[in-house]
């Protein structure tokens, strides 16, 4: 029986998706469990499994699309042409019935309250987001051709009336200007599109620095002990850990002294969590991804090790899964081996702080009334004033150092 495969909410409140890549094409036979596409989110890259078996008849959405979620994406067991009633819930009933009137010459054609509206008696047919984007930019859908299923009206049909609509009012201007255009116009820039990743990222720092109340303090730590200590352990593992690795350890030995460190905002209430969930933030081609180290304070040093290097590759290779990188307590950014030496973060919401990390530095520092040259790091700790008082962040900041100047309580 022919049948269309939907998009689905691959993540948890995910409205769209993209098809980064088919791994199976028309005339394919597809089994249960079957891995048939990758379907990219606003995080990572996820498989899209199959679950039936079938044949594979028509690809609609194609490469690089990106999809509502519920809309169609395949058909299966069919000729290759849209079976109406495999398009719910991307349409709906109403719509089945109109599509096939207007695609049944002999049909007779039901009136409406939305046909009744239209001067010329037809329906309209557009997924939701393009009516939205047409509302918003106050475009008239009667005046557009869909390019999607039985000639619907999508995005991009949306995006392409706002691109003709622009170079109208550019070459009317050129035309009523009186200074005559040059001969070639070279762009001043290139467009780069916005990836899902990069749009989440806008939006959840966006809101961060918009209702989080940050406050900063800053502290310099002297780590010519860590470093000898790091030295010592490299010497004799067979993984050698990273000062970033100590620093994680440390944090999370100091949320685990300072509790009330350890919690987030939920509007209602103050989450204060039972263990240290630390998101490291990791760059990667397509936006900061922040893999999580489960209950850090409980772990080695070469636990925490193995795990990070894991996380990160898996971060840049875009196969997170999503239990990887949700959730989490507390973060850390770390841009020291860019040679920054110190900087503010800003805070992932629903956490409360955030610890920025700078470069290891050579610098004068006084011991014993005496001044030396000293190895210092610089860091800055985000805190929101919501749910961290700055008596608390203070304490949690003096515990941190505590911990990084005398490292050998990081190995107990």
């Amino acid at each position: 029986m022919s049948k269309l495969l939907h998009m689905p909410e691959v993540l948890a409140n995910t409205t769209h998706a993209t098809i980064n890549k088919w791994l199976v094409a028309e005339g394919d036979n597809i089994v249960i469990g079957q891995c048939i596409a990758e379907v990219e989110t606003d995080k990572a890259v996820v498989e899209m499994i199959a679950e039936e078996d079938g044949l594979i008849s028509k690809l609609i959405a194609q490469e690089g699309e990106e999809v509502e979620v519920g809309a169609p994406i395949a058909q299966l067991n069919g000729d290759g042409q849209m079976d109406l009633a495999a398009l719910a819930p991307a349409v709906t009933a109403e719509e089945v019935v109109e599509i096939a009137a207007i695609t049944t010459p002999s049909a007779a054609v039901v009136e409406t309250s939305s046909v009744a509206n239209h001067p010329q008696g037809e329906r309209i047919f557009a997924s939701p987001l393009a009516k939205r984007l047409a509302q918003q930019n106050q475009l008239n859908l009667t005046e557009l051709t869909g390019s999607g299923p039985r000639g619907r009206i999508v995005k991009r049909d949306i995006e392409l009336a706002l691109e003709q609509a622009i170079a109208q009012v550019v070459e009317t201007a050129q035309v009523n200007s009186p200074v005559a255009p040059a001969a070639a116009v070279v762009a001043a820039y290139d467009e780069i599109a916005l990836s899902n990743m990069r749009k989440t990222i806008a939006r959840r720092l966006t809101e961060s620095k918009s209702t989080v109340p940050h406050f900063y303090l800053n502290v310099e730590c002297h780590v010519d002990a860590l470093l000898t200590i790091r030295q010592q352990i490299n010497a004799i593992a067979n993984e050698k850990i990273s000062v970033n690795d100590m620093i994680i350890k440390a944090v999370a030995l100091a949320s685990a002294q300072v509790p009330e460190m350890n919690a987030c905002w939920a509007e209602t209430a103050i989450h204060q969590y039972h263990h240290v969930d630390i998101s490291v933030a990791v760059a990667t081609d397509k936006g900061l991804l922040t893999p999580v180290i489960r209950k850090a304070e409980t772990k080695s040093l070469s636990t925490i090790h193995r795990e990070v290097v894991e996380l990160a590759t898996l971060a840049r290779d875009g196969k997170l899964r999503p239990e990887q990188y949700q959730g989490g307590s507390f973060s850390i950014s770390n841009l020291g081996m860019y040679g920054v030496s110190d900087f503010n973060a800003v805070i992932n919401p629903p956490q409360a702080g955030i610890l920025a990390v700078g470069a290891i530095k050579k610098k004068p520092i006084v011991v014993n009334d005496e001044i030396q040259v000293g190895s210092v790091l610089r860091c800055s700790l985000s805190a929101d004033h919501r749910v961290i008082d700055g008596a608390v962040a203070a304490t949690w900041l003096a515990a941190f150092q505590q911990l990084i100047e005398d490292p050998l309580k990081l190995l107990i």
